[in-house]
């Protein structure tokens, strides 16, 4: 496939995930199609165990379909290696977890700047972004402040400007606000909305909560592995 330039950033065709548990096949993904374009908001609803999630981290070359095929930003991913896929997501990926996965002993600053670590940016130049990360998500005044002397709205806050310091096409988040009281939920979700309409990113949001769907433009339901129509 060659020129690819009027499709969508996502294109996702015959996607299956399958797995082994207690020595029998489960389908977590059956013959999944989708389509994102550049720019769109997009939330992947669905019960548990409805394969939203695994469908989430296949976007983001973090887990691989056993079938099927899926193009991200002119990436057929399943003929990536490892290494390749490893580069491509550093680039173009950001991606925000439900746990937050910040890293305990180092500070909100520091856990922001660890992406730019593979980079060729002098120490100065990661200063600057990790500030200006910071600052997109409203929390300048707690970069010396490490993740157990924040809250946990605030500790993901530091989570999406860590996915953000890369300046990638896409930010994808797993159930962001599932550990998150309903202020701290709304806080996240105005970001995320922000990231889309002001700066343009393109963001696939994965959640079981119906408000926190609100905040997307285009919702997709997932039950036991298939896309509804």
């Amino acid at each position: 496939m060659t020129e690819r330039s009027h499709e969508p950033i996502v294109q996702v065709r015959n996607l299956r995930k399958t797995f082994v548990h207690g020595g029998e096949d489960v389908i977590a993904l059956d013959d999944v199609d989708l389509d994102v374009a550049a720019g769109e908001y997009v939330s992947l609803m669905g019960p548990s165990g409805s394969g939203k999630s695994t469908l989430l981290y296949i976007l983001a070359g973090i887990d691989r379909a056993t079938s099927g095929e899926c193009w991200v930003l002119d990436h057929n991913l399943s003929e990536l290696t490892e290494d390749e896929l490893s580069e491509w997501r550093n680039e173009h990926i950001g991606f925000i977890f439900q746990s937050f996965n910040l890293i305990p002993v180092l500070t909100a600053f520091e856990n922001v700047e660890m992406p730019l670590l593979l980079t060729g940016l002098s120490k100065r130049e990661r200063a600057e972004h990790v500030r200006t990360a910071l600052e997109i998500v409203g929390l300048a005044d707690r970069m010396s402040h490490y993740p157990r002397q924040l809250s946990g709205g605030q500790e993901q806050r530091v989570a999406i400007a860590r996915a953000l310091i890369t300046d990638p096409n896409m930010i994808l988040a797993d159930e962001p606000t599932g550990d998150l009281d309903a202020h701290s939920a709304e806080e996240v979700l105005t970001i995320l909305r922000k990231l889309n309409q002001d700066f343009g990113k393109t963001v696939i949001m994965v959640t079981h909560d119906p408000k926190a769907s609100t905040f997307a433009t285009i919702t997709h339901h997932l039950d036991k592995g298939k896309l509804l129509p």
